[in-house]
C-alpha cells in the first residue's frame, strides 16, 4: 500500500481546506491566500523587519514600541502572540529582500511589522504580498509603495502593504507652504541621494512649489556615504537659491549643514530637512526640521486604553533612551492595528485559531476611525492609514537631542475629502 507522509504545517495547511467538512460546517476561512492555523498552545507568530544596524535608531525604537503594544494587547482568543527576535532589514534594498525572504520562509507567520526605510520596502513589499502576507510600517512614507492620494496606485504599491505613517505627499505639501508663505522664499533648490523616499519627497516638495507659484532653482543628487557636499552645493549656489530642501540622512545631511556656509551665494540661505538630522553631531546649527507630528496630548489607544504619555512614559523607564515620540506612538499604533485585524480575521475552533489571510487584509483595509495615540487611524484601499499631519520645529541648538524639546513653528494637517 502506498503512503504518503505530510510534515506537520502541509498537514494543517491540508486540514484547513477540509476543516468545513470535518467540523460540520463550522466556519473555519478558507482562503485563497492561505489559511495560518495556530494549534493548540501555541502562539501567533509576527515579524518585525526594521533596520537595527547601520541606521539602528530608525528601527530599534519602534521593534521595542511593536513588542510594548503586544504585550499591551495581550492573547487573541486564548492565543499569546510572538514578534520573535527581529529580522533586520538594514535601511537597504539588498536588506529589504533578504529579510521579506527569511520572512516569507516560515509558514507560521500570519503578519509583518515594518520596514524602517522605503528603499527597504520596495523590494520587501512585493515577495510578502505574494506570500500573501501583509507588511504594516510604521515608519515607510515614499508615495510610490501606496498612491498618489488621488486613487492611482504608486509604481512600487502590492496587495497587502499598509502604513500608519504619511504619505509623503503630506510632507511635501507642508514645507512647501511653510517655505512660500511662512519663510516668503521665491527660488529654492533640492538635494536628494536617489533612494525612493529621497527622491519621491523632493520630487513631491518640487511639485508642490512650483504650483504655489515657487521656482525649484536646482536639483542635485549626491551619494549615500558622501562627505564632500562642496561640489554639489557650489552647482546649486550658481543659480541663487533662497533655501535649500535637502532629504538626506543623517550623515549626509550633517555634511550639508556644515558646509553650506561655506559656499559663496549661500550664506543666507534657509535649511530645511529632515529629523534625522537630530542623529549626528553638530557643533552649530540653523535648521528648519520637518518631520511627522510627535505632540499626541490627550490621545488613548481605543483598544489597550495607554494614553500616548503613558506609551512613552513606560518607553522611556524601560529602555532609558530619548527616541523620537513619533517613532514610538507610530510603531505601538501600527502593532495595535494589526493585532486587531487579525482578532477581526480568525476563527477559534476548539483550541486551535484559523486566520485567513484574505479575511487579514480585508480587516485592515477597512480600518476606519480607530482611536490611536497618534490620532484617528483609517485606512484607504492602497493602504495609507495615516494622519497626513506635519510639524517643522526651527532647530537651532546641537545640544538638543530630543525633538519634542525644539520650537514647532509651523503644523500641518491635510484637508479631509
Amino acid at each position: 500500500m502506498k503512503t504518503t507522509c505530510f510534515t506537520r504545517h502541509a498537514l494543517l495547511r491540508w486540514l484547513a481546506l477540509v476543516a468545513p467538512i470535518l467540523l460540520g460546517g463550522a466556519c473555519v476561512p478558507v482562503s485563497p491566500l492561505g489559511t495560518v492555523v495556530v494549534g493548540p498552545g501555541e502562539e501567533i507568530q509576527l515579524r518585525s523587519m526594521e533596520a537595527l544596524t547601520g541606521i539602528g535608531e530608525l528601527g530599534i525604537p519602534r521593534q521595542r514600541a511593536a513588542a510594548m503594544a503586544i504585550a499591551d494587547y495581550g492573547p487573541i482568543k486564548g492565543h499569546r502572540v510572538s514578534m520573535g527576535a527581529g529580522v533586520d532589514s538594514q535601511c537597504t534594498a539588498e536588506g529589504g529582500a533578504a529579510a521579506a525572504e527569511t520572512v516569507v520562509g516560515d509558514p507560521r507567520v500570519v503578519g509583518v511589522l515594518g520596514t524602517s526605510c522605503s528603499v527597504a520596502a520596495v523590494e520587501a513589499a512585493p515577495i510578502v504580498s505574494e506570500a500573501g502576507l501583509v507588511l504594516i510600517s510604521s515608519s515607510n512614507t515614499a508615495p510610490s509603495l501606496t498612491s498618489d492620494l488621488r486613487g492611482n496606485a504608486g509604481a512600487n504599491y502590492h496587495a497587502g502593504f499598509y502604513r500608519v505613517s504619511s504619505n509623503d505627499l503630506h510632507q511635501a505639501q507642508a514645507v512647501a507652504e511653510f517655505a512660500y508663505a511662512e519663510l516668503g522664499l521665491r527660488r529654492m533648490a533640492t538635494m536628494h541621494d536617489g533612494d525612493p523616499y529621497s527622491s519621491g519627497l523632493s520630487d513631491a516638495f518640487a511639485a508642490a512649489f512650483a504650483a504655489l507659484g515657487g521656482a525649484i532653482t536646482a536639483v542635485a543628487e549626491v551619494s549615500r556615504g558622501e562627505t564632500d557636499m562642496t561640489p554639489a552645493l557650489t552647482g546649486i549656489a550658481a543659480d541663487g537659491p533662497e533655501g535649500i530642501f535637502f532629504i538626506l540622512f543623517p550623515e549626509e545631511a550633517g555634511q550639508v549643514v556644515r558646509q553650506a556656509g561655506e559656499v559663496a551665494g549661500l550664506e543666507g540661505a534657509a535649511l530645511i530637512t529632515g529629523v534625522s538630522l537630530m542623529f549626528t553631531e553638530l557643533d552649530a546649527v540653523d535648521v528648519y526640521l520637518s518631520g511627522l507630528e510627535f505632540s499626541f496630548e490627550g490621545n488613548v489607544n481605543g483598544v489597550t486604553g495607554r494614553s500616548a504619555d503613558d506609551v512613552y512614559a513606560a518607553y522611556q523607564e524601560r529602555y532609558g533612551d530619548h527616541a523620537n515620540p513619533a517613532y514610538v506612538a507610530q510603531a505601538y499604533d501600527a502593532t495595535v492595528v494589526l493585532l486587531r485585524a487579525i482578532e477581526a480575521a480568525s476563527v477559534a475552533v476548539g483550541e486551535s485559531l484559523y486566520i485567513d489571510r484574505a479575511r487579514l487584509r480585508e480587516a485592515l483595509t477597512n480600518t476606519a476611525d480607530f482611536d490611536g495615540v497618534i490620532g484617528t487611524i483609517s485606512c484607504d484601499a492602497f493602504g495609507d492609514c495615516g494622519t497626513g499631519r506635519i510639524h517643522i520645529s526651527h532647530y537651532t541648538d546641537p545640544s538638543v537631542n530630543d525633538v519634542a524639546e525644539l520650537p514647532v513653528v509651523y503644523r500641518y494637517e491635510p484637508e479631509r475629502q
